[in-house]
């Protein structure tokens, strides 16, 4: 039986020849001659019993697209056009970077773009979702950190070059402090690496406000609200951070809380041992008597036992501190050694 030829991609192209086609049909094992009109196609490649992929002959008008296989030629009216077509022109890539491992979506802006048949991101063609005249929707390919140029082609030949740059994805290997308020806003400081491209740095599902590059390797940010241990990530054109080495934890602590002091009294000379009882004490990094620091040892979450530092004879205010901020304070008095 002989070939059958269904459709032509593109359906047009310049009269110089030269245009890459793909001719879909059936019976195309052995194909042995694809013309276009009288004229004969170049580069033919049978890739499959139903698909050829060739280039158009120099021709003019509309012509029939035929293949010729052992057993005869197509006889369908499958038609290509040869006419002027204006060479496409590319203005934006969106975004105009991206991971190194590809798969992200690229929108091309530009004029002249109906029928592309390719679109390469340096020499690796990328996939294409969509096409109109003036965009066109791909899904990069893979590539190495650098940056490559990005062009399309059409029936009317091949753009302008645009740059596209691959960025490897950014690692988070520390976060200090790693202890704040639940309420966020203070001052974090992130390490990594790939850094300078930041977007966007989460708390968990929370984003970051006022993010600073300080290097390729270094971060600041403001802390977001949030609870519990989350994962600090940082997004840019490489992707997202994922937890690998170091400590991209980030744990968000209740305010202190203190409840009673006992005892409540002691001597002005100090050294006395104090039990605190409050919640959320397990950070404690200072405890003051009347503003002066005083030596303790955390017990658990909800006891701290202090030892009073030398003080005035008088009332004072005891108050413990965390990451999370300042506790309360409770009365202390002081008596005459």
């Amino acid at each position: 039986m002989a070939p059958v030829v269904t459709s032509v991609s593109p359906t047009q192209g310049t009269p110089a020849g030269g245009t890459p086609v793909t001719i879909t049909g059936s019976g195309f094992t052995g194909a042995v001659a694809v013309r276009f009109g009288s004229n004969l196609a170049t580069n033919v490649v049978v890739v499959s019993d139903t698909q050829i992929t060739a280039k158009t002959p120099s021709g003019s008008g509309t012509v029939k697209v035929t293949v010729t296989g052992p057993s005869g030629t197509s006889t369908d009216n499958v038609f290509f056009t040869y006419t002027t077509v204006t060479a496409p022109t590319i203005t934006s890539l969106v975004p105009a970077g991206g991971p190194t491992s590809g798969g992200n979506s690229v929108i091309i802006n530009g004029t002249n773009l109906t029928g592309a048949t390719q679109v390469l991101f340096g020499c690796n063609p990328a996939t294409i979702i969509s096409n109109t005249g003036t965009q066109i929707t791909v899904t990069a390919p893979a590539g190495p950190p650098s940056a490559v140029n990005v062009t399309v082609t059409t029936p009317g030949g091949i753009s302008n070059p645009l740059p596209y740059v691959y960025v490897t994805a950014p690692t988070v290997s520390g976060v200090s402090p790693q202890f704040g308020p639940s309420s966020g806003g203070n001052t974090v400081t992130i390490t990594g690496s790939n850094l300078s491209l930041a977007s966007a740095v989460h708390f968990g599902p929370n984003l970051a406000t006022a993010l600073t590059v300080v290097s390729d390797s270094q971060l600041t940010v403001t802390a977001p609200p949030g609870t519990g241990t989350v994962v600090v990530t940082v997004t840019t054109p490489g992707g997202t951070s994922t937890v690998g080495l170091g400590n991209p934890y980030y744990t968000y602590l209740g305010a202190p809380v203190i409840t009673t002091l006992v005892p409540n009294h002691g001597l002005a000379s100090g050294g006395d041992s104090i039990t605190i009882d409050g919640s959320n004490l397990t950070y404690t990094d200072s405890v003051t008597f009347g503003g002066v620091a005083a030596s303790f040892t955390v017990v658990s979450d909800t006891v701290v036992v202090a030892t009073t530092p030398a003080h005035a004879a008088g009332t004072v205010n005891v108050q413990l501190h965390t990451p999370a901020g300042n506790s309360n304070t409770l009365l202390f008095t002081y008596d005459p050694s």
